[in-house]
C-alpha cells in the first residue's frame, strides 16, 4: 500500500513541476532575470565541461596533454564556426576518442 502512495505522490509532484512554469508565466512574458539566465547558461555549461575535462591533465607524462588540447581546440573551432553546441561536443568527443585509441597509444 505504501508503494502506491509514494508513486502517486511522486507522480503528482512531477506533474506539478511540469505545469508550474505555465502557471507562473500565464501571459507568456518571462522576467528579465530568467531570460538572462537562459542566455548565459549554455555558455557557462560549455566552459564548465571544458574545465572539468582538462583539470587532471599531467603535462609531464606521455601524451603531454596533446589529445585533450587538440580535442578542446576542435570544440572551440567548430563552435565558433557553426555555433552548434551539440555538434561541437560530439565532434570534440569523437576526436578525443580517436586520438587516445589510435594515435596516442
Amino acid at each position: 500500500m505504501n508503494e502506491y502512495v509514494v508513486i502517486l505522490l511522486v507522480s503528482f509532484i512531477t506533474i506539478f513541476l511540469r505545469f508550474l512554469p505555465f502557471m507562473l508565466f500565464k501571459n507568456g512574458k518571462l522576467p528579465k532575470t530568467i531570460e538572462k539566465i537562459g542566455d548565459s547558461l549554455p555558455s557557462t555549461i560549455m566552459i564548465l565541461l571544458v574545465i572539468y575535462c582538462v583539470k587532471n591533465i599531467n603535462i609531464f607524462t606521455y601524451n603531454y596533454g596533446l589529445p585533450e588540447l587538440i580535442a578542446v581546440s576542435i570544440v572551440v573551432l567548430i563552435h565558433l564556426y557553426k555555433r552548434n553546441m551539440l555538434l561541437s561536443i560530439f565532434l570534440g568527443t569523437i576526436t578525443y576518442m580517436f586520438l587516445i585509441q589510435y594515435v596516442f597509444i
